[in-house]
């Protein structure tokens, strides 16, 4: 098996767990509060709804909103890139300095940390512009 396809996949792997590690974090406060915004939801534990989201959740709910714009672009890209069968080290480099990037972005993001949060997420999309320079090379050397 490819060495750099199983690290695409580990990157992915990770980004997903961060993902749900996010949602999780919604739940955990809105459950430990027994704040919620739908009727449904604030009924099904006995409480009146919430006229709005507790701050935790709408700062997750943004850090969600944001790996929204950015992680499916990595997907694409670093599949595309096990597509062109690129430099190994610098690819692999890449790809794991994405996902940690993006890992950094969300505890910064939640925690408000600056300027780390805009490091992280500049760092992020280098990357992802390195990945889509080695596509367009890839793309053009076979043309």
């Amino acid at each position: 098996m490819n060495s750099l396809l199983c690290i695409y996949a580990l990157c992915v792997v990770a980004l997903f767990v961060k993902m749900l590690a996010i949602s999780c974090y919604q739940g955990f406060y809105r459950i430990s509060r027994l704040t919620f915004k739908h009727p449904e939801d604030a009924g099904f534990v006995g409480r009146p709804a919430s006229p709005e989201e507790l701050p935790q959740v709408l700062r997750a709910a943004q850090a969600w909103a944001n790996d929204l714009e950015n992680i499916p672009l990595f997907f694409v890209l670093g599949a595309l890139c096990l597509v062109f069968n690129p430099p190994f080290m610098l690819t692999a480099g890449l790809m794991v300095l994405f996902t940690v990037a993006r890992m950094v972005h969300t505890l910064t993001f939640l925690a408000r940390w600056q300027p780390w949060r805009t490091i992280a997420y500049a760092v992020a999309i280098t990357c992802l512009l390195g990945l889509a320079a080695m596509v367009s090379m890839g793309a053009v050397r076979h043309f």
